[in-house]
């Protein structure tokens, strides 16, 4: 799985429940979504940042909390360097029950007190430069032992890490002072140990993800997915549920805005023809759901695509006069 400079995911060999990387972004980067909760610190720069929470500048000393499944894109202004922690969202869960377990009598109850919060999916936290600055030594620490592949040898560094970040991102993020900030709803209690990257356990929330990204065009029913997966509608939504953190429709319309958040920017074609195109026959209810998923309007994400041209990256310019003088 790949993605622009900056949100892509870095590939260990075995699964970890953290893992951490930095890269700095010249060019703008189209809304994309994981199945990973991503805590994006900004290190330097700035951009325009694109996701449920609208347009909103972003600069150094800056934190955006995206739950799994959501939309984040990116229009770099001149450049910005983040750091980005992908955290599985069974970890996290796992934190909540111990770190509420004088209370709770099991995992039940956690599932149930995170189930009961309705935080929103995609945030930005202003910790100030000072602080972002007092995480970089953790940070980049974490960006070493994933590139070393030592997360499992070092996961008690790791975990302490992580800890050392959150206990200065948490208590700022203005919403329930606990790691529910993190967790989204209908979420289940902590799952088996799984030894893949980021991915559903059940196999049948893997097919039917793979059946709505193969044809999202296609005018999918609940029945027809029940039919393929051999589940009634509420175990196929507790399935799907538990392993995206959305139920199937509303995955297939966070996949419809993205692709055609692609198409906005690297065609010209109209509008209400990209729209169908994605499978939204009305124009009018794709802008309404492009809208929540993206935070502007399509047209109005057309227009700042074409107004933010990429800049080249520091010393090229420099490089290039050199060789017209030679």
């Amino acid at each position: 799985m790949t993605r622009e400079a900056g949100f892509d995911m870095p590939r260990p060999c075995e699964f970890t429940p953290v893992l951490a990387h930095t890269r700095t972004v010249y060019s703008a980067v189209e809304p994309t979504a994981f199945d990973c909760m991503k805590i994006i610190v900004v290190r330097s720069g700035g951009a325009l940042l694109l996701s449920e929470f609208g347009p909103r500048h972003v600069n150094v000393g800056d934190v955006v909390l995206l739950e799994s499944n959501t939309l984040c894109g990116a229009e770099p202004e001149g450049f910005f360097t983040t750091t980005t922690l992908f955290v599985d969202r069974d970890y996290v869960i796992d934190q909540v029950f111990w770190q509420y377990a004088a209370t709770f009598s099991d995992r039940l109850d956690a599932g149930r007190l995170l189930e009961a919060f309705h935080t929103p999916p995609a945030r930005i936290v202003r910790i100030g430069e000072h602080r972002a600055d007092a995480l970089s030594p953790w940070l980049d620490e974490l960006v070493t032992l994933t590139l070393d592949g030592d997360i499992a040898g070092r996961f008690y560094r790791a975990q302490s890490l992580l800890s050392a970040i959150l206990d200065v991102v948490v208590p700022r993020s203005a919403v329930e002072e606990s790691w529910t900030v993190f967790a989204r709803r209908g979420t289940a209690a902590p799952t088996p140990h799984r030894r893949h990257l980021f991915r559903p356990l059940r196999p049948e929330a893997r097919e039917i993800a793979d059946l709505l990204r193969g044809d999202i065009a296609r005018r999918w029913s609940v029945r027809e997915l029940t039919e393929v997966v051999h589940l009634s509608p509420s175990q196929l939504r507790r399935v799907f549920v538990e392993a995206f953190g959305k139920a199937p429709i509303a995955y297939l319309t966070m996949l419809r805005a993205e692709r055609m958040a692609h198409l906005l920017r690297t065609t010209d074609a109209a509008i209400a023809v990209i729209a169908s195109e994605v499978g939204w026959g009305d124009p009018d209810f794709a802008a309404r759901q492009f809208r929540r998923r993206v935070g502007v309007s399509p047209r109005e994400y057309r227009r700042m695509g074409r107004e933010m041209e990429p800049r080249d990256p520091p010393g090229v310019n420099a490089r290039r006069n050199r060789a017209k003088r030679s």
